[in-house]
């Protein structure tokens, strides 16, 4: 997460230059163009922060079903030896 932080905020510098290069020495267009520039580096932002966060929702539900799993297979392996005992038990007909 702090890489794509850093990338977002190497971007919105290289935007900015770009935007002063691009732009004519008029204050006015230069701020109107650093402003358009923010706006979408705050929405790559936001995307990269949603995409951690579906990342790490991802992450944290295949944990829990490999813990589930495990568990699961634990649970069958006890259900098979009480059934064994239980046939061992049974009188034969």
């Amino acid at each position: 997460m702090k890489a794509s932080l850093l990338f977002l905020l190497a971007c919105t510098a290289v935007l900015a230059v770009g935007a002063r290069a691009n732009t004519p020495e008029e204050p006015k267009a230069l701020v109107q163009k650093v402003q358009e520039l923010a706006q979408k580096a705050t929405a790559m932002a936001k995307d990269a922060f949603s995409r951690v966060r579906e990342s790490e929702a991802a992450q944290q539900a295949r944990q829990w079903l490999s813990d589930s799993a495990e568990l699961a297979k634990q649970r069958l392996v006890w259900l098979k030896e009480q059934l064994e005992e239980l046939w061992k038990k049974t009188p034969a007909s």
